[in-house]
């Protein structure tokens, strides 16, 4: 009862030419770890600031470490940590910060099977919820 159609419709799309890399989906979320521990890193520098530990010294360069394995072997940028005095809700609202930093890149790793990041954002999930006195 029909034709078949014969010619090139004028409706169907030319084949796109890539115009930029893609990346896969492992590579993207390597890339979003990064950055929620680059984020983390940040924070913890600033606690750092304010309550001088040893432990969030060992903490930001296992976190600086991590970063430098995911991304292309850069050391992260770190920003100077701003000169305040030790505000008790100034240390809350970080230590807030970075426990919500640490459950996502926690989320990621475990997606990614990265073990070290797992083991990592696990402890410092752990360590900031204890802080906020989160844990039984």
């Amino acid at each position: 009862m029909y034709e078949p159609i014969r010619t090139k419709s004028v409706h169907t799309l030319a084949e796109p030419e890539p115009d930029f890399p893609h990346r896969s989906r492992e590579e993207e979320l390597d890339i979003r770890l990064a950055g929620h521990l680059t984020a983390l890193l940040t924070v913890t520098d600033e606690l750092r600031a304010l309550v001088p530990d040893p432990a969030l010294d060992d903490a930001a360069e296992r976190i600086a470490a991590q970063v430098v394995r995911l991304g292309d072997g850069r050391r992260p940028l770190r920003a100077a940590p701003s000169a305040s005095s030790p505000d008790p809700d100034r240390i809350t609202a970080l230590h807030q910060r970075a426990h919500t930093l640490a459950g996502w890149a926690l989320v990621l790793a475990a997606s990614r099977e990265n073990t070290a990041g797992t083991a990592l954002a696990a402890e410092r999930l752990d360590v900031h919820a204890a802080a906020l006195g989160l844990t039984d």
